[in-house]
């Protein structure tokens, strides 16, 4: 039995288009709601927060995280240093 009531804004237009797929399917619209919501979480897209999917998700990303190369790891130490003797050069030349 269904005791539990959420409520969400939502666009004109999406609303639009679930009433518009509960009359073809002939199903309330709360049923059409339910097995788009049911259908989400057995997909796999309801669980981003278990553990193996941040797991996941943090092992993507930490592939691309790192550091620029460039033979120099003092680089951002230096900048400062680095962009006033090039101006220096540049307004010499």
């Amino acid at each position: 039995m269904k005791t539990e009531v959420y409520s969400w804004r939502l666009s004109t237009e999406l609303k639009t288009t679930l009433e518009q797929e509960a009359r073809r399917r002939k199903m309330p619209l709360s049923a059409v709601l339910d097995t788009a919501v049911h259908e989400w979480i057995e997909n796999g897209r309801g669980d981003a927060g278990s553990d193996e999917e941040q797991q996941r998700l943090r092992a993507a990303a930490m592939a691309c995280v790192g550091s620029i190369t460039g033979g120099n790891p003092h680089r951002a130490e230096n900048a400062r240093q680095t962009v006033r003797e090039r101006l220096q050069r540049k307004r010499r030349a």
